[in-house]
């Protein structure tokens, strides 16, 4: 069994203390990392050690494989643990370290390899007979192949890159005539941003709805899945509301979904926390569409809702141990709702903000979990993914974590920047999201600028009108008690007259 006593953790924010906190509470040492920008952070100061890897830009800094092995070797530390983001899922980075006899938290570079082209990861789930959306199983460069392939899968069709993620190198084709322009652009945008213009072909889902199952695998081959997340709430084909359990899926689907998940994971031999995501249309048919070798943002509404520390659980596995528990043990407890807050402006199509936390003040009580990075005065930076927070609630209903999450929302308090706060209590509220009939589409559908501002602007007329009440509430009691002070002195006048 390999012997961890002290983890350095190759991220910051939020992610890095989430790291943090469980390693100590195993009693293992961490070493924080950190760019000139994050001086004064708070997983800087956390850490039992810490150290600077360069500039602010993340590719001098975080992105640094050199930077980060070699403080390793400083500092001592056995493993890393490279959260999400940045070079968690870097093939070549976890070549790195094992070259360096160091220990990745984390799959193999082999699974990492696979699972990181949706092509070569669509062939690997192939081998388990996964249900797959119709169209191409190969990467398409040449446009008149891929306008027939087109025709024959049926349009609508989706053109998307094969190394991609976050909806880039993606686009949605609703006829033949447009097909040429938008492989192009698609072709264009990929190279660009992944340095690979590989695409293929998918028939469009209408009406998806994004569900992902969360997997773990020891390196003794055991693998289990910890259930599903639903993260349909999306703006830019990126999620900003989860929740867990899904309210759509039979305990049946469940069970199927969940087997899939686990097949998937199995045709890597995948080792550590991983994630299969799965496309659900209309009729609630799933099917594959990528594997996410590494934790995931949302991981903590699948802690809430089973009671295990994925972290924990992610040291555990890179040290060699057996799975505690097997696939009958696990169960489903209550719900879990998560927002990602970012400093970002739903009123201006959601374009991140930045400046400086005037007021920081995160919400308490029963069922109410916040992991985050910063504390009031801080800088937003510039450099780095705008994610401030997650707000997390639980209940034992899903109508209770919602209503959880309203009232934690009202108690959040930041000021000095825009954030998806007000976005977030608007999804908790609308009738599409609180009945369950929702899909990808929430936002494009029931959120616009102008709603938020009429939401906006009742909540501030309901507060200035409750603030009037009560003033004249208080000059009500302020003038009884005047007269009471005053009858009073009368009377002890002529008593003592």
């Amino acid at each position: 069994m390999a012997h961890i006593s002290k983890i350095l953790i190759a991220n910051r924010g939020e992610i890095a203390l989430r790291i943090m906190r469980s390693a100590k509470e195993m009693n293992i040492k961490t070493v924080a990392v950190f760019s000139e920008a994050d001086r004064g952070a708070l997983h800087v100061r956390y850490a039992d050690e810490a150290i600077c890897i360069g500039p602010a830009p993340s590719n001098q800094s975080y992105l640094k494989s050199d930077k980060i092995i070699e403080a390793c070797k400083l500092t001592g530390a056995q493993a890393i643990h490279p959260g999400y983001g940045f070079l968690s899922e870097n093939a070549a980075f976890a070549k790195e370290v094992a070259a360096a006899g160091l220990i990745l938290i984390g799959p193999t570079p082999e699974a990492m390899e696979i699972m990181g082209n949706k092509l070569s990861a669509k062939a690997a789930a192939l081998t388990y007979n996964i249900p797959m959306v119709p169209g191409t199983e190969e990467a398409i460069t040449d446009i008149n192949e891929a306008k027939e392939r087109a025709v024959e899968v049926g349009f609508p069709i989706l053109i998307k890159a094969a190394a991609g993620g976050g909806g880039k190198g993606m686009r949605i084709v609703e006829k033949v005539a447009d097909f040429e322009e938008q492989m192009h652009l698609a072709v264009s945008e990929a190279t660009s941003a992944f340095g690979d213009g590989s695409v293929f072909i998918e028939r469009y889902v209408t009406s998806p709805r994004h569900i992902e199952i969360q997997v773990l695998g020891d390196t003794h081959g055991n693998i289990v899945h910890l259930f599903e997340r639903e993260c349909s709430i999306q703006r830019r084909h990126q999620k900003v509301v989860e929740e867990a359990p899904s309210s759509v899926l039979t305990e049946e689907i469940r069970q199927a979904m969940g087997k899939c998940a686990v097949d998937v994971a199995r045709s890597v031999n995948y080792v550590g926390a991983g994630t299969v995501e799965f496309i659900l249309d209309e009729n609630l048919d799933f099917f594959f569409l990528e594997m996410n070798t590494r934790l995931q943002v949302e991981h903590p509404v699948t802690e809430m809702i089973t009671g295990l520390d994925l972290v924990k659980e992610q040291i555990k596995i890179a040290r060699g141990e057996v799975l505690s528990f097997k696939q009958e043990e696990l169960k489903i407890s209550g719900h879990a709702m998560e927002l990602r807050v970012y400093a970002e402006d739903p009123l201006n199509n959601f374009l991140p903000d930045i400046g400086t936390l005037q007021t920081y003040r995160t919400p308490k009580g029963n069922g109410v979990r916040v992991d985050d990075g910063f504390e009031e005065g801080m800088e937003i930076p510039i450099y780095y993914d705008p994610m401030i927070a997650k707000l997390i609630t639980y209940g034992s209903t899903r109508e209770e974590a919602i209503e959880r999450m309203i009232r934690a929302i009202d108690e959040y308090d930041i000021t000095g920047i825009q954030t998806t706060l007000s976005f977030g209590k608007f999804v908790m509220q609308h009738e599409a999201f609180t009945s369950g009939k929702f899909d990808t589409h929430f936002v494009s559908k029931y959120f616009n600028a102008d709603s938020l501002k009429k939401d906006n602007e009742e909540e501030a007329l309901l507060a200035a009108l409750t603030a009037v009440l009560l003033l004249k509430k208080e000059d009500k009691i302020s003038l009884a008690q005047n007269n009471e002070v005053a009858n009073n002195w009368r009377k002890n006048r002529k008593k003592y007259s």
